[in-house]
């Protein structure tokens, strides 16, 4: 029996596989608007998280982790594994009409045997949770629900496709951390995963349960209970018996909000970017793994990971399968999370609407073929002119990837927003549904204007042909219907094209 069982691992091993007895839970924590000088442990200044630098201190803390600068492109990239000029997520706004197919993270998982939950914050993304895979989920929308705060308009979020109120007494981060702790007791006899993207540190920032009356530092106190939560999280899988099992990955979604920068120093010193920034600091983020036993403690890695790694480094992982003829531009980094030698990145790349850079350990260069020395980052980075072997070495790198010849951005250019010219065209409709700028609407377009708003889940005014071609029942039909109502052929349809059927007025 036996030599049966070792064959049969080494079958698996041959294979590609992951035992069961390998496969680790994984919760990846997913932190708001928090930057590296927003952490202790990275050298904050004037903000603590003692659960957080304790994850550190037993796990490993990467200190050249880099996404893209604003929520919805990171986390885009965070589930799909692709750069955003493959995804088409370049800007916020792109990124809600990104074709759900682009969403691997959880079936990934659920191929290789994962239960499978998200809870927190996903409006930036298509769809919902279970849409992309996931068996269980609370989301809210928009960004930084934490109260209720008049009780004619409750605060709205779903739980499995069921719309909840929040009450004027509950505590949106709270609600959130029940139900994760809920899931992780209902998975715990098997593999799981757990999507947990945090309310926290998103503005408008606001009281926590634990602030003072008259407090006069609410940001700092947000941190603080964004920690305590994480400690709980990690008490109880103590108390479960899973924290052995499980890998725990801590991350910020891009760098630290413009309001808060000027007190998120480093040894008294102010940092290169902030959110929505194409500087150091708008990409890079504070990200921690910890897995008892495995990862190892106590290290600082200086390795280059940006935010495809995680959906490839979860297959090697997991066991789980990807599809195939897909471009993943993810490096793995399981082996260096198990404690074993690996192959480092040679650079990442980062965009943000049609602005990308390529960067090294010691060089960065941008789209506009600008080279920056990094040796002072994240601090300060220094323009270059001239002929340098570092220059000729990352234009050759983005030669090969063609950032410009992906899926052009779509919107106003700074990431943020659609294209104003293009958005002005049904801004009026999508504010007045029952009527257009000239003239009111017909019975038959007043039908139209509700399959539209029906069909438009992530209430973004325009859908892709593909999403289009998805939900309807002749997709070939489907897609000659998308083209000719593509009056701009633009790849999009807006609210105002479908109405008319895309014969929408030149203005």
């Amino acid at each position: 029996m036996k030599h049966i069982l070792t064959l049969l691992a080494i079958f698996a091993v041959l294979h590609g596989q992951t035992l069961a007895a390998d496969k680790p839970n994984i919760i990846f924590i997913l932190a708001d608007d928090l930057g590296i000088g927003n952490v202790g442990c990275y050298g904050s200044d004037n903000y603590k998280t003692p659960q957080i630098d304790k994850l550190a201190a037993e796990g490993t803390r990467f200190t050249h982790c880099f996404t893209a600068a604003l929520c919805g492109p990171s986390r885009a990239m965070i589930m799909t594994g692709r750069y955003a000029f493959r995804n088409g997520s370049s800007n916020q706004d792109a990124c809600m009409v990104m074709p759900n197919k682009e969403l691997q993270l959880a079936r990934l998982f659920k191929s290789a045997g994962y239960d499978t939950s998200f809870i927190g914050k996903w409006g930036q993304l298509p769809g919902d949770p279970d849409e992309a895979g996931f068996d269980d989920y609370l989301r809210f929308n928009g960004s930084g629900v934490y109260w209720s705060r008049k009780p004619e308009k409750l605060e709205k979020y779903l739980v499995n496709g069921k719309e909840q109120e929040l009450g004027m007494k509950e505590y949106m981060p709270d609600l959130m951390h029940n139900r994760a702790m809920r899931f992780l007791k209902a998975s715990q006899d098997k593999p799981f995963f757990l999507y947990y993207s945090l309310v926290h540190v998103h503005g408008d920032i606001q009281p926590t349960p634990d602030s003072a009356a008259d407090s006069k530092d609410l940001f700092g106190d947000n941190i603080l209970y964004m920690d305590k939560l994480v400690g709980k999280l990690v008490a109880e899988l103590d108390a479960l018996k899973l924290r052995e099992k499980t890998l725990i990955l801590f991350m910020g979604d891009n760098g630290t909000g413009k309001g808060q920068t000027p007190l998120s120093t480093i040894s008294g010193r102010s940092l290169s970017g902030m959110k929505g920034s194409m500087l150091e600091c708008g990409g890079l983020v504070p990200m921690i793994a910890n897995w008892p036993g495995k990862t190892p403690a106590g290290k600082v890695s200086a390795d280059l990971v940006d935010s495809s790694d995680f959906l490839t480094t979860f297959a090697a992982l997991s066991g789980g399968s990807l599809p195939p003829n897909t471009i993943f531009d993810g490096h793995s980094i399981a082996p260096l999370l198990r404690g074993e030698s690996g192959t480092p990145r040679e650079w990442v790349f980062n965009q943000l609407a049609a602005m990308w850079y390529v960067r090294d350990a010691n060089w960065k260069l941008n789209e506009k073929n600008e080279l920056y020395d990094m040796s002072e980052a994240p601090f300060a980075e220094k323009l270059v002119t001239g002929d340098h072997p570092a220059r000729t070495k990352l234009a050759a790198v983005l030669t090969k990837l063609n950032p410009a010849g992906g899926i052009p951005d779509s919107g106003d250019g700074t990431g943020r927003h659609a294209n104003k010219d293009k958005k002005k065209k049904g801004e009026e409709l999508m504010k007045k549904p029952e009527a257009t700028p000239q003239t009111p609407l017909t019975k038959e377009e007043q039908e139209r204007a509700a399959k539209f708003d029906k069909l438009d889940e992530a209430k973004a005014g325009k859908i892709t042909r593909d999403y289009y071609t998805t939900h309807q029942s002749d997709a070939a039909a489907a897609a000659e219907r998308f083209d000719k109502y593509d009056s701009d052929k633009d790849g999009l349809v807006s609210r105002e094209e479908y109405i008319l059927k895309g014969k929408v007025a030149k203005k």
